[in-house]
């Protein structure tokens, strides 16, 4: 592959004023293409203005599990997905539902929301009963499997991270577009804080046959956001986007 460089973007959680501060910041910096890992619309923000965002983009992009628990009506929808489902009219459904957890992309970079065959595991983390790790070398290499792509670029887990394999091949998680912080109940309980509002993204670089990443952080009106979770009577997502924490 000659030189390519690719924005990407995963975890947006509808909040379209960080994906837009995003976009307008990967335009300066100039990329060849960008591609989205999913989990774009859930929660309580502009679920159905930023479908129609992304719809009208010609990005490789992915589904989530959000994605996919917006549109599976027997599964037990949180707050965040059953909020997404009312906003959406059947075009918005109708696209999210043409979506996939991964995909080959170019000759050498495989892109997928969790890990290449779960959209609920971290490929880059662990997490115990008490807390989340780095996962260990040998945990991404199961999680791997035989994938055998140079670059491997995920999300799900919203922590932006560059890891080298054993094998060599580059792994990218850029975090999250729009959700700094969050709690999540399974596999055990656990949060996840990033200590900061910014929206987060990547970009990967493919030179002579091998990958770079730059993990990049944004600022943006970010107050807006949390105001509006504000209004949709969510008080821990206007924490998480006021300042990149859940606790107190």
């Amino acid at each position: 592959m000659e030189r390519m460089r690719i924005a990407v973007v995963s975890d947006i959680h509808g909040n379209l004023a960080a994906l837009e501060a995003v976009v307008a910041d990967f335009t300066r910096r100039g990329v060849d293409a960008a591609v989205n890992l999913g989990d774009s619309l859930s929660g309580p923000l502009l679920p159905r203005e930023t479908a129609q965002y992304l719809m009208a983009q010609d990005w490789t992009q992915l589904a989530g599990n959000h994605e996919r628990q917006i549109l599976d009506a027997s599964a037990a929808r949180g707050f965040s997905d059953e909020y997404a489902h009312s906003q959406l009219t059947a075009s918005e459904l109708e696209w999210i539902a043409s979506l996939r957890p991964r995909a080959d992309y170019a000759d050498d970079v495989l892109l997928c929301h969790g890990t290449p065959e779960s959209d609920l595991v971290y490929l880059l983390e662990t997490v115990e009963s008490a807390r989340v790790r780095v996962a260990t070398a040998q945990e991404i290499e199961a999680r791997l499997g035989p994938v055998d792509a140079t670059l491997v670029v995920c999300g799900h887990s919203h922590v932006p991270r560059s890891v080298r394999s054993a094998r060599g091949q580059l792994i990218v998680n850029p975090g999250s577009v729009g959700l700094p912080g969050y709690f999540a109940s399974a596999p055990h309980a656990h949060v996840i804080e990033n200590a900061s509002p910014d929206a987060r993204y990547a970009i990967v670089e493919s030179h002579a046959g091998s990958w770079t990443s730059s993990l990049i952080a944004v600022p943006y009106d970010f107050r807006s956001m949390a105001e509006l979770a504000h209004r949709r009577g969510r008080a821990e997502w206007r924490r998480a986007l006021l300042t990149g924490y859940v606790s107190h």
